[in-house]
């Protein structure tokens, strides 16, 4: 199959051409009016041509099951939660989910009795926004068979109880999911990092073939599974499916107050939670490493991400840092020293501005320093963390650009970047096509050079190319 997309603009070079795709590759790139000898003709009418948008960091079958939830982001205490969850109707018997929630900011706290008091004997599950809080109802307790004195559970608890929920039958939620990668694509998306806490790799060799290229994260309790099965990062697995990094968790996050710090959050004498302390985790690390395995370290707290980098240092390797939200400045020249990614997530800035100057008072300075980063020469890689936020690298782009997502002025602008950085930290780190690349491709239907930030979060897609072929249109 043969494309020409004629009349686009170049990346940000301001330069108009003709592009040529054959195959699986762009075969070349002329000024406008090359002729079509048989292509398909696209007309960019002069958007901008980019690589294709790549989600670094997502979790493919919560963002698609949560489409399907109740959004609980409204509420502003547990008990107007609660009501907004009963107001929703529910099926005797079925389970009923909420997410959303941010309970950081909550005068009250989560507790099954105020689930069992509006819906008694209905199983209801709720999902904080971070996926870090699960709150139960007794009746969904017992689906699980646990009990426990309020029904909220974090960190590991949480992870474990939200994989033994019952869920749909397979081929209903691997439905949910490629839609949902459909969905990404029609917003430019051509590549997904699913950090799904499940076995990736099996579930996605299953699914009908995805709408983008998927890199299937290993979860630590599959490490061993994964070395036996003879897997390293970056193998082949499926069509558009390789193998991802090793995830690893060092500690929680900051809206359920467990991100690992080097001060103690506010009246407290509490530091948060380390979950995985350096003389554990280094053996663990080296047995990935050894085995071919990259790393993604989990790390939010400014100790945690101390700690991480530590690590790195200890293993002699680089790898990555998922999330890296604060950061002791003695920290941030490290991360290109040792080769490590920033894994960040941009809309996380605007959503968190709140709790982080309640809870992170005093160092909300240090929080979110995507120019701090770049400027060091750290390699930035954009993701969403869907469903913490949504799969769509514009929002995160217009994030990182205006450090605002409402009316307000931008929460520490002197750390906003570029929107060519912000592009470029959204496509794998180049944003202008060249003759060979893969076919990977996105057609904005803007010259993006010089346009209002405020316009960002609305682009329009003309079409998204994955591996020469269309996955969205217009």
């Amino acid at each position: 199959m043969a494309l020409l997309l004629r009349n686009v603009t170049i990346g940000f070079t301001g330069r108009r051409a003709d592009v040529r795709v054959e195959g699986r590759r762009l075969v070349a790139v002329a000024p406008v009016g090359m002729p079509a000898d048989g292509a398909e003709v696209v007309d960019g009418h002069g958007g901008t041509l980019l690589p294709g948008l790549v989600d670094a960091h997502a979790h493919l079958l919560q963002w698609a099951s949560a489409r399907q939830r109740v959004s609980l982001a409204s509420a502003r205490s547990a008990v107007e939660a609660a009501e907004l969850i009963a107001a929703a109707g529910a099926t005797a018997g079925v389970l009923l989910e909420g997410a959303n929630f941010f309970p950081a900011l909550w005068p009250d706290s989560p507790h099954k009795s105020l689930l069992d008091r509006l819906l008694p004997d209905q199983p209801v599950a709720l999902f904080s926004n971070d996926l870090h809080t699960l709150w139960l109802s007794s009746a969904a307790m017992r689906l699980v068979g646990v009990d426990h004195p309020t029904g909220v559970f974090i960190e590991d608890e949480c992870m474990a109880l939200t994989a033994a929920l019952p869920a749909p039958a397979p081929d209903v939620t691997d439905r949910w999911v490629v839609a949902a990668t459909e969905a990404a694509a029609a917003r430019g998306v051509t590549a997904i990092a699913d950090y799904e806490y499940a076995d990736t790799v099996a579930d996605w060799r299953r699914r009908p073939t995805p709408a983008t290229r998927i890199r299937c994260v290993v979860a630590k309790r599959l490490l061993d599974e994964t070395i036996a099965r003879g897997l390293k990062t970056g193998d082949a697995v499926g069509e558009l499916l390789t193998v991802g990094p090793l995830k690893i968790f060092l500690d929680g996050s900051l809206n359920t107050r467990t991100a690992y710090c080097h001060h103690h959050y506010p009246g407290t004498t509490y530091h948060g939670e380390l979950l995985e302390p350096l003389d554990e985790l280094l053996p663990v690390l080296r047995k990935a490493v050894d085995n071919g395995l990259g790393l993604a370290l989990h790390a939010i707290g400014d100790r945690a991400n101390t700690l991480a980098l530590d690590a790195f240092e200890a293993l002699g390797v680089g790898g990555r840092i998922e999330h890296a939200q604060l950061l002791d400045p003695a920290d941030v020249p490290r991360f290109a020293a040792l080769d490590v990614t920033a894994g960040v997530q941009p809309a996380h800035q605007p959503d968190d501005r709140d709790v982080a100057e309640r809870h992170w008072a005093g160092r909300t300075a240090r929080a979110f320093v995507f120019r701090d980063l770049h400027e060091a020469g750290a390699r930035l890689e954009f993701g969403s963390d869907a469903p913490v936020a949504p799969l769509d690298p514009w929002d995160g782009i217009a994030s990182a650009v205006t450090r605002t997502d409402d009316d307000r002025p931008g929460w520490h602008p002197e750390q906003a970047l570029s929107l060519e950085t912000a592009v470029a930290a959204s496509t794998g780190g180049r944003t202008a096509v060249r003759l060979g690349d893969p076919a990977d491709l996105v057609l904005v239907g803007r010259d993006i050079t010089g346009l209002p930030p405020s316009e960002l979060r609305d682009l329009p897609i003309l079409a998204t190319v994955l591996d020469g072929r269309f996955t969205h249109r217009t």
